[in-house]
């Protein structure tokens, strides 16, 4: 393949991926499919108050009356272990607030990071439910070290009982709470019950510098996972504007639900499938303006159809609701997790299913994880993990430089066909077929081998984006490798296109183009354009705006690849230039640049 091609094929390359991140960020609202409903948006929500309730869903007449919202007091009570801190309230006799005790909510402070605080709802409390949610009040009616018990009595016809156990051990992951709500019909006649909506929590950006593009709720059915933005309910759009739109509802079989940010999600995984999920945008932070991205969070209802109460009757309605850190290998357990929860990682999303990167990803975390096992540094293991990969590649990388090499050797006979036929695009075409087969040099030979190692570099670019462990993790002047490496802040600005809350100094992405820039400088770029050799003089910069506010780790890992590529690349240039078969004495010239 020319240089010319190749040129082409990085700005398309680097352009996808722009376009990748621009739309992953500002796509507009899509055109509303036939299970998308909506209603009147109303106001603003305050601090942990829930949405606007949204469409009703009856089966039949309840013949339960709504009461009205309850006077009593809101009380708490608070069930932990080693791993979590989970406070019930008795408003819906759900979960208030998790605290995850391992890991932080600021570098600089020992406060756990907290799941569904703020909050539109208590987790797993009943929504559009009249008299079962969060404005009812339950009573607390036993407690153990590990379980609480609510119960509520409905218009005296309807008995509400809501068991939640902690578990751990043997008898799941510490980080799960499993929630049966038992409804008992008290009266001598049929009762029909409404469609029920479970909250699944509310999740909310990380920091001032998480502009949102990672809160997503999705549900899995069985087969395939599909995801909602919080984007796609904000209305606007980059070329085409939209007005907002309180919720996104989807009717689809659902094993299990969630909603996430870039390192933590709640996932509910129900004993019986649900049968849809409502997606909404909440305002989490009321003093911030609704022009700020950080401004409003997530949280998703899933939605269950439950069966008429016979007289006399009980049913019974089961989960699993795990509130943790996105940990692929913990997900992956398959003793505690049996519904594939850890596709909430998406490594098979985006670029990740044209480069098969959902197979590399996982084994790039599990290599990673054993690396750190021995070497307790998640900055070194990044660096020793990026060397590992560069040299499983090498093999691959290096057939692509001497490919190339033949195709600049040849270059001198391909610009004299071109001319020569340049009336005659067939006997062009032919012309330089017939030259390659005598030179035994193969057009695509520089690009195979690069796409042979595209699923490993981006399994790895999924990997050091989503993992947790990487959150406050230091290295060398780094604070956290989940984060851009700032080291001075120079003043708050707001350029969403380039992802940007801040002007500031990031060391690793200056290291990171000034690797890419050198290594330009040192590769062979023979018969380029003036065009064509500005362009790729402007592919480092371009790339290095682009990444410049991402993750430490990620820096990190382009800066060792191109400390490695400079290396590899010195010794290409350094080796003899190839005889080819077809080549006449004298004909073709040297074209490695001199050493300086």
């Amino acid at each position: 393949m020319d240089k010319k091609n190749t040129a082409i094929g990085i700005a398309l390359l680097i352009a996808a991926g722009v376009c990748f991140y621009l739309s992953a960020k500002y796509a507009p609202q899509p055109a509303p499919r036939p299970a998308v409903t909506a209603a009147d948006s109303g106001n603003p929500l305050p601090k942990n108050e829930a949405p606007a309730a949204g469409p009703a869903h009856m089966v039949g007449d309840t013949t339960l009356s709504a009461p009205h919202k309850s006077n009593a007091p809101v009380e708490f009570f608070t069930l932990g272990n080693d791993t979590i801190e989970v406070r019930f309230t008795n408003a819906g006799g759900a979960i208030d607030s998790i605290a995850l005790k391992k890991h932080r909510a600021v570098l600089e402070r020992p406060e756990p990071y907290t799941i569904n605080s703020p909050q539109a709802a208590p987790a797993l409390g009943l929504v559009d439910f009249p008299g079962l949610d969060k404005d009812s009040r339950y009573t607390l009616v036993s407690q153990t070290a590990n379980e609480v018990v609510y119960r509520v009595v409905l218009d005296d016809r309807l008995e509400v009982t809501r068991r939640y156990t902690l578990l751990g051990g043997a008898g799941g992951d510490p980080y799960q709470i499993r929630n049966e709500t038992t409804f008992h019909n008290l009266t001598n006649q049929l009762l029909p019950l409404p469609r029920t909506a479970i909250n699944i929590g509310t999740i909310s950006p990380l920091n001032e510098n998480d502009s949102g593009i990672y809160l997503l709720a999705g549900s899995y059915d069985g087969n395939s996972d599909d995801y909602t933005r919080r984007d796609q309910l904000a209305g606007g759009g980059f070329f085409t504007q939209s007005p907002p739109v309180p919720f996104i509802e989807r009717t689809a079989a659902v094993q299990w639900a969630t909603v996430k940010n870039q390192f933590f999600a709640t996932i509910l995984t129900p004993d019986q499938p649900g049968t849809g999920l409502r997606v909404e945008r909440v305002k989490v932070d009321p003093l911030l303006d609704d022009s700020n991205r950080r401004a409003f969070g997530l949280t998703a209802n899933a939605l269950f159809d439950l069966k008429p109460l016979p007289p006399g009757a009980s049913t019974t309605w089961a989960g699993t609701l795990y509130a943790g850190p996105k940990e692929y290998r913990r997900l992956a357990n398959t003793d505690h997790f049996k519904h594939s929860e850890d596709r909430i990682m998406q490594f098979s999303s985006g670029f990740g299913k044209i480069f098969l990167a959902g197979f590399f990803a996982p084994l790039l975390l599990t290599i990673m994880g054993w690396v750190h096992s021995w070497l307790p540094f998640w900055g070194w293991a990044v660096v020793v993990m990026t060397l590992l990969l560069k040299f499983a590649t090498l093999p691959f990388t290096l057939a692509a430089s001497r490919s190339s090499k033949h195709m600049q050797k040849i270059m001198p006979l391909v610009q004299e066909v071109r001319e020569k036929y340049k009336d005659n695009p067939a006997k062009q075409q032919e012309a330089m077929m017939r030259v390659y087969k005598e030179n035994k040099v193969n057009p695509l030979g520089g690009c195979i081998p690069v796409l042979i190692t595209m699923p490993f570099f981006i399994g790895y670019f999924s990997v050091l984006q989503s993992d947790s462990d990487l959150r406050f993790a230091s290295f060398l002047w780094v604070k956290d490798l989940a984060a851009p490496d700032t080291v001075i802040s120079f003043a708050t600005v707001n350029l969403p296109l380039l992802g940007l809350t801040h002007l500031s100094l990031n060391i690793l992405p200056l290291l990171m183009g000034a690797t890419m820039i050198y290594t330009t400088r040192i590769t062979p770029n023979p018969n380029m354009d003036p065009t064509q050799a500005a362009m790729m003089k402007f592919m480092p910069l371009m790339y290095m705006l682009f990444c410049y506010n991402f993750a430490a780790a990620l820096a990190l890992y382009s800066t060792i690849n191109g400390l490695f590529t400079i290396v590899q690349q010195k010794i290409v240039n350094s080796l003899p230039e190839p005889q080819l078969p077809g080549e006449k004495a004298g004909a073709i010239k040297n074209v490695t640049p001199k050493k300086k």
